[in-house]
């Protein structure tokens, strides 16, 4: 069954019904469920991304891997709440991965070969397609946050902007065991 848009947001539900190409197909290993037939995030886009991405083939895969200065645009209305902002060197910038599926439980990433639990990845793929990047701040013109550190594409509808706390984000000797492996 396709999951049209949903009226609060106007953006589709990706699943495996609903795929737009073969790079949406799941790939051997992986496994799609059902999306439950109603969901309810009460969530509202405060902005979106401005970046030079526009498919997801050219978009890098790790915030890191990109120099590019982005734009994030917040909508006027919460121009209040960029107060203070401009003091601080790095943001963490939610966003919502609008064009991933939503429906893979395991995925086998393009780099790493083997399945594993969508929970256990970082992948954008996921049943609430909510992504983060810390960014450092470039600039800051009346709502425009000029950013290096996205990843996404351009258009990418905006979650929220916090601070971003080395002192207490950051955690030493955190580890991703199955990241470590030789079988990576």
């Amino acid at each position: 069954m396709a999951h049209p848009p949903t009226p609060e947001t106007g953006l589709p539900q990706r699943s495996a019904e609903t795929a737009v190409d073969a790079s949406d197909a799941p790939r051997p290993g992986e496994i799609a469920v059902p999306l439950p037939e109603r969901f309810d995030a009460g969530l509202y886009f405060i902005g979106h991304v401005e970046t030079p991405w526009r498919d997801r083939a050219k978009c890098p895969r790790n915030a890191r891997e990109s120099d590019a200065v982005c734009t994030v645009v917040v909508d006027p209305r919460w121009a209040a709440a960029l107060a203070g902002v401009e003091t601080c060197s790095h943001l963490l910038v939610l966003y919502w991965m609008h064009e991933a599926r939503r429906d893979l439980v395991v995925q086998v990433p393009r780099r790493h070969g083997t399945a594993r639990g969508t929970f256990a990845l970082r992948s954008p793929v996921r049943p609430n397609p909510v992504a983060a990047s810390v960014v450092r701040l470039v600039g800051l013109e009346g709502t425009r946050l000029s950013v290096v550190g996205l990843d996404c594409l351009n258009g990418t509808p905006l979650v929220d902007i916090k601070p971003y706390f080395a002192s207490t984000d950051a955690v030493a000797g955190a580890v991703v065991g199955w990241h470590a492996t030789p079988e990576r």
